[in-house]
């Protein structure tokens, strides 16, 4: 339920991308001149990446742990879902995102940054669980201290340190551009975290536990959080500062860099998932169950769903006509919102249908959507 609840949030941020890319969202947001409309869109988007990297890793604990006893090895089918998802991005979901045929430049994001992740655990989900939490905790709490490391296009360093930590084009030159937005390195301690969370979902974990335990995680993540952003002490490099008034001092207060995640946008992020984690233990209603199918189907959800704003972009471009450069866009966020809502229920049915299909088929296939 919590990630298909993020990936229907993570719509609303496509959607913005599809029909308003003329009002562009800086990176970070700046608190100063940006649209409070969008800051906060773009704000409840900041949570989907966080959630679905760490349940990621959760689900491969619980693939590795089925319900019906004994264990089953992860390595391989880690190894080859991630093969999988950094193929996907570099071809069907980089044309999804752009339409250009040949592509001009090929954007390494979040699915290329899962697959890496998916990688790195399956290299690491067998060592003792100190030293796992070890590794994930350095890297979530730690790797504000690598900021200051930088490499110049052309040194040696260059290329790694790209992917690794600092966003940029690692292909600038050529037919094809590439360029990593997603580094990785702080993800790989996310989905750490997210395989050591498992086993709070085993058999005999009681969910007064479970849910108790996620509370904590939730309330000490942003208890963290408000005393490292509060004294501007460590967690981001962006500090806020009072603004003009309440709203856009809230907005510098809540402003983190995404590309790498900053600790302080990993507390927030991870703390408000854990915290509904722990509110929707229980819950079992019409809304949480579109919210399971959704979560069902995660990669074709994904691929569909970018597949599917690019024809709208198309059409609406054929029908209206290109009033920004080559594309149509809305001239406000409400139009953006309305289009978001109204495609929900558009993705439901095939995602259902696949759902249904994946939890029937013989086909193993099935199992890496």
């Amino acid at each position: 339920m919590m990630r298909g609840l993020v990936m229907v949030v993570m719509l609303l941020d496509h959607v913005r991308e599809t029909f308003y890319l003329h009002k562009q969202v800086a990176d970070p947001m700046d608190a100063v001149t940006t649209d409070p409309a969008i800051f906060f869109s773009r704000l409840a988007a900041h949570f989907c990446a966080p959630m679905f990297v760490f349940l990621t890793g959760l689900s491969a604990w619980l693939y590795a742990h089925p319900a019906s006893g004994g264990e089953r090895p992860a390595g391989g089918f880690l190894a080859k879902r991630g093969l999988l998802l950094v193929f996907l991005e570099v071809t069907v979901v980089s044309f999804a995102w752009t339409g250009d045929l040949p592509m001009k430049t090929l954007y390494l994001q979040v699915i290329w940054v899962i697959g890496l992740s998916m990688l790195a655990l399956a290299a690491l989900h067998r060592l003792p669980r100190g030293v796992l939490w070890a590794v994930g905790l350095a890297l979530v709490f730690g790797h504000n201290l690598l900021t200051p490391i930088d490499f110049k296009p052309g040194e040696a360093g260059y290329p790694l340190w790209t992917i690794l930590h600092d966003r940029g084009l690692l292909v600038a030159d050529g037919p094809v551009k590439v360029k990593v937005s997603y580094p990785l390195l702080p993800w790989i301690g996310v989905i750490v975290l997210g395989w050591l969370a498992g086993p709070l979902f085993g058999r005999g974990v009681e969910a007064a536990v479970r849910r108790g335990t996620f509370l904590r995680l939730g309330l000490g993540s942003l208890s963290l959080l408000l005393l490292l952003r509060g004294t501007n002490f460590y967690g981001e490099t962006l500090p806020w500062v009072a603004q003009a008034d309440g709203l856009r001092t809230a907005m510098s207060f809540l402003n983190y860099t995404k590309y790498p995640p900053s600790l302080d946008f990993l507390l927030l992020t991870l703390g408000g998932g854990f915290l509904g984690m722990a509110a929707w233990e229980s819950a079992r209603n019409a809304l949480t169950r579109v919210f399971v199918t959704f979560g069902g189907a995660p990669m074709f959800y994904y691929v569909f769903h970018l597949l599917l704003l690019l024809v709208l972009q198309k059409l609406a471009v054929a029908a209206f006509g290109a009033n920004h450069g080559a594309r149509f866009g809305f001239d406000s966020m409400v139009p953006v919102w309305i289009t978001w809502l109204a495609l929900v229920p558009v993705l439901y049915p095939p995602c259902r249908a696949f759902a249904n299909f994946k939890r029937t088929t013989t086909q193993g296939w099935a199992r890496y959507f």
